[in-house]
């Protein structure tokens, strides 16, 4: 089998039991699958034990995984089926927090108290008008914007036709739009969702 992609001797490597080549895997992946699943999730806790388990399963069916194809789009449906899955109990349960997907952004920026306490209520709003849309539009909006996949991409991440995805980032576009507006504290700053 001829190896095309970048990851293709590592997954070579993860089939002959080399745990090293996981790692490398992991150490390339591990932030965009954490966020990813956060975002989703909004739980830290759950977002930590998806990107393990999405390695686990790596792991697990190397002997499966083409050596010829980027390996981020199975590991970012393997995150979001997980998410799913996740918050599908967690509404079953009627428990959960919101731990916020930008709140290490917004730690680490340097601004003065007053404008660090705009910059909270903008990423505030933004969070909660996120958190109202139907879990298949939160994830698109996720995927598009926060890892920043193309409309192709997340079509094959979800195995759903690209206008799907269309239809629901332009949908997640215009309610965003109409649960910001006039609600974001930070003046002189417009957020356009189109």
């Amino acid at each position: 089998m001829a190896v095309h992609h970048p990851d293709g001797p590592l997954i070579l490597r993860l089939r002959e039991g080399d745990v090293d080549a996981l790692g490398e895997l992991y150490e390339k992946y591990k932030t965009s699958i954490y966020r990813t699943a956060l975002a989703i999730t909004r739980d830290r806790g759950a977002a930590e034990d998806i990107l393990q388990e999405c390695f686990l399963r790596l792991f697990t069916h190397a002997h499966r995984m083409r050596t010829d194809v980027p390996l981020h789009p199975w590991l970012y449906r393997v995150a979001v089926n997980l998410s799913y899955t996740w918050v599908k109990r967690q509404r079953r349960r009627q428990e959960g927090t919101f731990d916020g997907v930008l709140e290490g952004l917004v730690a680490s920026l340097h601004l003065l108290p007053e404008q660090w306490v705009e910059q909270q209520e903008t990423w505030e709003a933004i969070r909660q008008a996120i958190t109202q849309l139907p879990l298949g539009h939160r994830v698109v909006v996720v995927l598009f914007y926060l890892e920043e996949l193309s409309l192709k991409e997340i079509a094959e991440i979800l195995g759903i036709p690209e206008g799907t995805v269309k239809s629901r980032l332009h949908y997640a576009r215009r309610f965003l739009k109409g649960a910001l507006e006039g609600r974001l504290p930070v003046a002189g700053v417009v957020y356009e969702f189109t």
